[in-house]
């Protein structure tokens, strides 16, 4: 199969440092080309891929200081469109701009949604643009969506061979690992950490609009022996990180779309004590992969309980459900019901 993966540019593919949509437009074109199909990828000039690379920009748009990243990803979906006879199936890992320009090609187009959609600000586009067919990255994610939407699948992300190895023994810390951001609740996992009595490590990203929420909320509670803030680390680090940590805390506020950092831990082993918000209850298998909570007291217990759970069952969770294999799998066979619509995927025609 022919297949343009068209991916953000605000990172490289994968990216140097943060960036959850790249990493996973990264993983599934890797193993698409070991699967032997025709992949180009659509990305930053500083990309690595076994794949074609499309340069679309010098290199990725936030490290090179660009702010506004609209006019960088027209001028991408214009080399996308002149190119768009040598493909069987478009699949972009953009939110907006793609609906307008490839309207009349949703029959061989599939818009993958990595973000929330909770929020009012993008759903005029969805509206507008009825038949571009969509994929979820969870059940969870679709929720505040209409039921109109045109949902082709759900596909979970899937994470690369070998990025997060198995590590049987674990640690003695508590790990934290993402951004430094209200929804994410880093307050909550100090709190959980302090009243556990445990070591508390944090490697995370404050973009510049969390700057104040980091200064004000949590930088004075670092001061406290337990607690290590890090900051942010990059893929080889992120390793190590997580599967020295004895359980990942992910103490979200708010509804999830996917969480890539818990099927990094438990690629290594680690389990996973998480809220119960969004995709959560769909990645995490209660008391085998993790620990679904509801509440800080119950938290505090998970980390106590967290000491006795089989590591060697949270990675087995990870290999049936989220590799990089199954994950390609999955949106081959959503291709497959792609083009059979030859006149274009509706889910109303289902």
């Amino acid at each position: 199969m022919r297949i343009a993966q068209i991916a953000p540019l605000a990172e490289s593919v994968p990216p140097r440092l943060y960036g959850g949509t790249e990493r996973v437009a990264s993983w599934l074109t890797e193993e698409l080309v070991r699967q032997g199909h025709r992949v180009t990828l659509f990305a930053s000039g500083d990309s690595q891929t076994s794949a074609e690379l499309v340069a679309c920009a010098p290199q990725g748009l936030r490290l090179a200081g660009i702010r506004d990243h609209t006019a960088s990803h027209l001028a991408m979906l214009a080399k996308v469109r002149e190119r768009q006879e040598s493909f069987d199936v478009i699949h972009f890992h953009l939110d907006l701009l793609q609906h307008a320009m490839f309207s009349d090609l949703t029959h061989k187009c599939v818009t993958t949604l990595h973000g929330r959609l909770d929020l009012p600000d993008f759903l005029p586009v969805y509206q507008a643009f009825p038949r571009m067919p969509l994929i979820s990255i969870s059940d969870g994610q679709r929720t505040p969506m209409p039921s109109t939407a045109n949902w082709l699948a759900t596909v979970h992300h899937g994470l690369g061979p070998g990025l997060c190895p198995f590590e049987a023994r674990g640690g003695d810390y508590l790990a934290f690992l993402g951004r430094i951001t209200p929804e994410k609740r880093p307050d909550r996992a100090i709190e959980i950490a302090k009243r556990a009595g445990m070591r508390l490590r944090i490697a995370a990203k404050v973009d510049a609009v969390d700057e104040e929420y980091f200064r004000s909320q949590i930088e004075p509670l670092l001061d406290h022996p337990l607690i290590e803030f890090i900051g942010e680390i990059d893929e080889a680090q992120k390793a190590g990180f997580l599967g020295g940590a004895r359980a990942l805390l992910f103490p979200i506020d708010w509804p999830e779309p996917f969480g890539l950092v818990m099927i990094e831990a438990m690629s290594a082993g680690t389990p996973v004590i998480a809220w119960r918000n969004g995709s959560v209850p769909e990645i995490v298998r209660d008391g085998v992969s993790g620990i679904i909570v509801d509440s800080i007291a119950e938290a505090v217990s998970a980390c106590e309980r967290s000491t006795a759970m089989d590591r060697s069952k949270v990675r087995a969770h990870f290999e049936q459900h989220f590799t990089a294999e199954r994950m390609a799998r999955d949106y081959l066979e959503a291709f497959g019901r792609l083009l059979s619509s030859p006149q274009g995927y509706t889910k109303a025609a289902e």
